[in-house]
């Protein structure tokens, strides 16, 4: 049985040729299973897609690349995020207003990626993962990077990669988790909040920096 999820116009533009076509029909089938909260194998999206399992993992050898893909078209216009601001903490904040939105329309999409995560390395642990491929996270790194490029030449290269990861922790799928699924918040105060630890976030890196250069031996953290 065919699904689609063409009425969403996830997969862009219509693709010319009969390999373009399949492919677009196997994302736009994993799509709608992942959106369910199901991480479809290779072999269930091409059932569901009405496609052969030979066919199928022509262009998707393997579960992460077929998980990859959807995530990237999840993601969609995210990954061209791109802010004309020379100011970091509002780069920062235009970035996680872009996000946020499309983060919680795919949400389901991204927990059942993180699923195959988080199966993948309770399989690495315990030693039975064997040759299959990993599936790999990891756009915010560079979304997040972006977003702080003009502290580039304020903050030590050091600075700069801490202030990166702690942004981390406030941007993609875990704010959801935490603040909406654990603390039970709506979009607009899962929003502010994250919006909120943002800034402090960026404010205290810039602060911290100008006392170092400045200095002052006032230890990171310290009133």
């Amino acid at each position: 049985m065919g699904v689609s999820f063409s009425e969403k116009g996830l997969v862009a533009a219509e693709p010319r040729g009969a390999r373009a076509r399949t492919r677009k029909l196997m994302l736009e089938t994993a799509i709608t299973l992942m959106q369910r909260g199901v991480t479809p194998s290779v072999s269930d999206v091409a059932e569901a897609a009405g496609v052969s399992r030979a066919t199928a993992y022509r262009y998707f050898p393997s579960q992460a690349a077929l998980v990859t893909a959807v995530v990237d078209e999840g993601l969609g216009p995210i990954l061209r995020w791109h802010s004309d601001s020379d100011d970091a903490e509002e780069r920062v904040a235009d970035l996680l207003g872009f996000s946020m939105p499309r983060i919680v329309e795919f949400e389901s999409t991204f927990k059942a990626a993180l699923k195959l995560s988080l199966e993948q390395w309770a399989r690495r642990q315990a030693g039975t993962l064997g040759a299959e491929p990993p599936f790999k996270r990891g756009h915010r790194v560079e979304l997040l990077q972006s977003a702080i490029a003009p502290l580039r030449d304020t903050l030590t290269k050091e600075q700069f990669e801490r202030l990166a990861k702690a942004l981390s922790l406030v941007y993609g799928l875990e704010v959801l988790i935490v603040l909406k699924d654990l603390w039970g918040l709506e979009f607009e105060e899962t929003r502010n909040v994250a919006l909120w630890a943002a800034h402090a976030l960026v404010r205290t890196a810039v602060a911290e920096a100008a006392d170092a250069q400045s200095g002052g031996k006032r230890p990171s953290g310290a009133e």
